[in-house]
């Protein structure tokens, strides 16, 4: 199977910010990753591009039988169609300046053995020879993967007309069998934020998954963790089943774009180490309860285990950076993805939107509690969804009305799940605030966290809508982004060449001059996430909780001493990097033991 030409990938963003990049980047050879739990948007996005293509647009209604799956199966088979068909163009272009299949070539990343003949044939003399190269060359030309996100906890049940639970019919399951039922190969699922023992169940009995004669899979399954433990559990569940995960996709827990998933203090260097010590051991276990699973369930097996992969993403921002993780933690990929939305030839974001996101600064972003998952949420400052959502509160009418239904989860005051951005249940809640006859500040400290949550089923989904002038859901047009903190180090509009050259060390478009490295970044996150965590923890003495904080603490203590370490190791190969780390490394360790851990002895001893 064809190799990805690229040695890194665009991960997902949102829902709408990576929801047909491959349509645009995927005929140069780069991976990138769509979402598609939001089957609205996806009807929205099959009728935006049959249109373009002046082809027969044939709506899928939600009153026909399974229709989320049949919505993304055929949006997924159309965007394999465009890209062919780019794919096919481009081959048969000439190699001339500024020609599509020059601009491939000259992307690649450096020392690519194409890149080498490219050269040669470029500038060749003899024509005979020189055609030769050409032809070669253009049957050498490999598309990037068109992969798609599934967030396990976005699964909530549906019903029929008659309020009967549709079998196999929840958001996440019906979102797979779409994926599964599609005309993708050389493709991959990629599963985030956590275990989902229902979808994992039905994956097993889908055969899309199942691996052909030679090892190789159409369909791959990637797993999106934050540490070695939540690889290793998922690993052997789908294992089990017969089911291999393809690569285990490593995110940082807190520098990253989109919902933020804390480890225990545990910070990402640490983390790579263990599975760069751990992933020959990871592969063998794995295989052995995956054989077992082939073998009772009397399906061909292999004498040894298919490849494993392990990619890394999450607040990368230089070539240097990038070249660390693949050389010294061995990782396949790393993925760029906040970058990215300042390149409108990759990603799809409203001309507004494109605007603040170029003058984001370190203050306007910030890990917010705005999710109605619960769960923490990068956010940009200044978008319309947050000036829509205080307009609300202003006019008396908090909450948004929801329409999509993706993220309810709360039964607090109802039998039905609800979202806790929606009208009806901000309503409720302040209600029930206002009667408990709270002291001022904790009233007014509950009433704001009420008030924060905003929709994100629409607000990460209406950049495309606006973008491509399609019809606004009920006439609600707010826009929501959740870039990384790493959008305050890139304040320019780029396209896709400056980008990827940026990546491979040919060019540097970062605009900040003091853009700390993706280790200090992430390790100074996770002491303001203590520090917060010890105020909460004082107010409310809860025992359980003051025991996390010592463990936190003690991580991110053990993470500093392994940082300190590896700069000794290979300070002399790597003297720049391990000099940004260091010098950073240092303010963060002052201010994290003068603030945070002062601040753990006083509340906890």
């Amino acid at each position: 199977m064809n190799q990805s030409a690229h040695t890194f990938h665009i991960p997902v963003m949102g829902l709408a910010f990576t929801i047909d990049t491959p349509v645009k980047v995927a005929r140069f050879g780069i991976s990138s990753v769509m979402s598609i739990i939001e089957d609205n948007l996806v009807e929205k996005m099959r009728s935006y591009y049959y249109n373009l293509r002046g082809e027969h647009y044939s709506p899928i209604s939600s009153n026909e039988t399974d229709y989320r799956a049949k919505r993304i199966t055929d949006y997924l088979n159309l965007v394999q169609h465009i890209v062919a068909e780019q794919l096919e163009h481009l081959r048969q272009e000439p190699f001339s300046p500024g020609s599509e299949i020059v601009k491939y070539f000259e992307m690649l990343p450096p020392q690519h053995p194409l890149q080498t003949v490219f050269e040669e044939m470029m500038q060749c003399c003899d024509e005979e020879k020189k055609e030769k190269l050409a032809i070669w060359l253009r049957k050498q030309i490999v598309p990037g993967t068109i992969d798609v996100n599934i967030m396990t906890k976005l699964d909530k049940v549906n019903t029929d007309k008659e309020g009967k639970v549709i079998v196999d019919g929840s958001d996440a399951v019906a979102a797979l069998r779409g994926y599964a039922q599609s005309n993708l190969t050389n493709s991959s699922v990629v599963l985030s934020a956590g275990l989902n023992p229902r979808l994992f169940n039905y994956m097993e009995s889908l055969s899309s998954f199942d691996r052909h004669e030679d090892g190789t899979f159409d369909k791959k399954i990637i797993i999106k963790v934050s540490d070695y433990r939540s690889a290793y559990i998922q690993g052997k569940m789908l294992a089990k089943k017969g089911l291999w995960v393809s690569e285990f996709r490593i995110e940082s827990g807190l520098n990253c774009g989109g919902h933020a998933f804390a480890t225990d203090g545990i910070l990402i260097g640490p983390i790579l180490e263990e599975f760069k010590n751990k992933r020959l051991s990871l592969a063998d276990e794995l295989f052995k309860l995956y054989d077992q699973a082939l073998t009772e369930k009397r399906k061909s097996r292999l004498p040894i285990p298919p490849p494993l992969s392990i990619s890394v993403q999450g607040g990368i921002g230089t070539a240097e950076e990038d070249d660390f993780l693949k050389s010294y933690y061995g990782v396949t990929s790393t993925g760029w993805g906040t970058p990215f939305l300042l390149v409108p030839e990759a990603t799809t974001v409203d001309d507004a939107t494109l605007q603040l996101l170029s003058k984001a600064t370190e203050e306007d972003v910030y890990m917010s509690k705005n999710s109605p998952l619960g769960v923490r949420f990068h956010y940009l400052k200044g978008t319309s969804g947050e000036q829509e959502k205080f307009d609300r509160i202003k006019r008396g009418r908090p909450g948004s009305p929801c329409t999509e239904k993706y993220l309810v989860s709360n039964t607090e005051f109802t039998t039905e799940p609800i979202c806790t951005a929606s009208r009806a249940y901000q309503e409720k809640k302040l209600e029930q605030l206002k009667s408990l006859s709270l002291p001022v500040e904790q009233y007014q400290k509950q009433v704001k966290e009420v008030l924060d949550k905003e929709c994100l089923c629409i607000g990460l989904s209406n950049s495309a809508v606006k973008k491509n002038n399609l019809k606004p859901f009920k006439k609600l047009e707010a826009v929501t982004i959740c870039p990384g903190p790493n959008i305050a180090y890139f304040s320019k509009v780029v396209s896709l060449r400056d980008m990827v050259d940026h990546i491979y060390g040919r060019l540097n478009v970062l605009t900040h001059p003091n853009r700390p490295a993706m280790f200090v970044k992430e390790l100074s996150l996770y002491v303001d996430y203590l520090r917060e965590m010890i105020d909460q923890t004082v107010e409310t003495f809860d025992e359980k909780a003051q025991k996390q904080i010592q463990n936190f603490s003690k991580n991110i203590s053990e993470g500093i001493a392994y940082y300190k370490n590896l700069i000794t190791k290979i300070e002399e190969e790597r003297a720049g990097l391990m000099h940004h780390i260091r010098e950073g490394l240092k303010e963060i360790e002052n201010k994290f033991l003068e603030e945070s851990a002062l601040k753990l002895e006083n509340t906890v001893g």
